[in-house]
């Protein structure tokens, strides 16, 4: 096991490392920039290192500082938690250089995986049912002539990206050429990389991913799905498991297709398949996630399984003692991310003062959260609060749970927004209550009606 690990990464993720290091019995560095000095990691932490001014390209992102302050704490290893630096296969070439193990997966695997047509290209491999689309980046002429051949709507991803950015979706032929080009220049802007393709687009579907771990040995497992098709803009905001309503079966044959794709890439970790289902059922691949996901704490809810201690594990060289069958998933798991942004100004951020912070709490509630009254929410980085995840025996007693656990958090102040009036009003939709939602189920409350306010968000 390691002696030490630095989290090089913010917020309640980096919170949420160090606590299962510290159950592991593994010390801890922290490291922020001057925005996060005050941040409850850098008190949770056995020690702190500076790295940085606020811009996370100076700081999170700076790639020589993280190291730096890792070989003067003496860390023999690096959590980089999820965004930032997680999945950099450079990041992970220069820890692998400077005898630093990386928590994720070796940087050849992270580069394969990394890339959406890459990644696209091993799982056709491996027999993974794909959208129609380019298995290479195109230019835009061919990629104008494929759109037409498979049919249009389509979408337009960028290469290198992830996390719900750099893609457009184009309805129209017309302006396929122009709206390419934009996502082209998105791509550069946000990845350095421009390189875009293209796949079809399913307008009615549902986002349904699997979690995986696989150790340094070739053995491989899944932990069940997760659903995360609540989400505004490409962006998660309500994910739960089981995925209610799926056809008998496809849970488990998504399940068996992304160990089959994980041990073709020889990934080693935790990591996540992501697939689109569609209403008959059919489901495709859509990429992975190199990394622990924000959501993993449905996962964890029931299962029992801490991931974030197995990701450690398996990184220190040990195999897996978990084994397929010892997977049985008790109950039900919703997760709500809570965002400071005001859904009433088209979910600006709201960065500000907390002066008032009241968790929710009572039976089968968790709070993962960095946040705590007087802490100031900083303008430079992502705007979650907290994920508030609950456990149910039976999807409607989970759903009423977290309506009355949204009604007990309170975080207020004089410039504080957030999203939890409006993760309320989704999950007392109908399509959400009776889980005949689809991944435009957001958009279509903001086109239906205005966005409600409640004194307890």
């Amino acid at each position: 096991m390691f002696r030490k690990v630095l989290i090089a990464n913010r917020g309640e993720i980096a919170l949420r490392v160090a606590r299962a290091c510290r159950e592991l019995h593994v010390r801890t560095v922290a490291v922020h920039s001057t925005a996060d000095r005050d941040s409850a990691v850098v008190r949770f932490a056995d020690e702190a290192v500076q790295i940085g001014p606020p811009a996370p390209t100076k700081s999170y992102l700076n790639a020589a500082a993280i190291l730096a302050a890792a070989q003067q704490t003496n860390a023999d290893a690096i959590h980089p938690g999820y965004g930032f630096l997680s999945e950099s296969p450079d990041f992970a070439d220069a820890c692998e250089s400077l005898g630093i193990t990386l928590i994720g997966p070796p940087a050849d695997v992270m580069a394969k995986l990394g890339d959406k047509t890459s990644a696209r290209a091993v799982m056709s491999e491996a027999g993974l049912p794909l959208l129609p689309g380019s298995l290479d980046p195109l230019g835009p002429d061919q990629a104008r002539t494929l759109a037409g051949q498979i049919g249009f709507p389509v979408i337009i991803k960028a290469a290198a990206g992830g996390g719900g950015r750099g893609m457009q979706v184009v309805h129209d032929p017309d302006r396929f050429v122009d709206d390419y080009r934009r996502t082209q220049a998105a791509a550069q802007m946000l990845f350095g990389d421009s390189r875009v393709y293209v796949e079809k687009y399913l307008e009615v579907a549902r986002h349904v991913e699997i979690q995986v771990l696989c150790d340094n040995q070739g053995r491989a497992i899944h932990l069940g799905e997760r659903d995360c098709t609540v989400q505004r803009r490409h962006q998660k905001l309500i994910e739960e498991t089981p995925a209610p309503r799926l056809p008998e079966g496809l849970a488990e044959q998504m399940g068996q297709a992304a160990v089959a794709g994980a041990l073709a890439a020889g990934y080693i970790g935790a990591g996540t398949f992501e697939f689109l289902v569609a209403p008959d059922g059919s489901h495709y691949f859509m990429e992975v996630n190199c990394r622990i996901q924000v959501e993993h704490p449905v996962t964890e809810a029931v299962t029992g399984v801490d991931l974030v201690q197995e990701q450690i594990r398996i990184a220190a060289g040990n195999p897996l003692t978990l084994t397929q069958d010892d997977i049985r998933p008790r109950g039900v798991a919703i997760e709500c991310r809570i965002n400071a942004e005001d859904p009433r100004a088209g979910f600006a951020p709201s960065p500000g003062l907390i002066e008032q912070f009241i968790p929710a709490g009572g039976p089968f509630v968790r709070v993962d959260t960095h946040v705590y009254a007087g802490y100031t929410v900083p303008p430079n980085y992502d705007s979650l609060l907290a994920k508030l995840i609950v456990w149910a025996p039976e999807r409607d007693q989970a759903i009423a749970r977290m309506q009355r656990a949204l009604a007990e958090f309170q975080i207020s102040g004089p410039r504080i927004r957030t999203t939890n009036s409006f993760l309320f009003t989704v999950l007392a939709h109908p399509r959400f209550q009776t889980a005949t939602h689809s991944t435009s189920l957001v958009e279509e409350i903001l086109d239906s009606e205005a966005v409600p306010v409640r004194e307890t968000g």
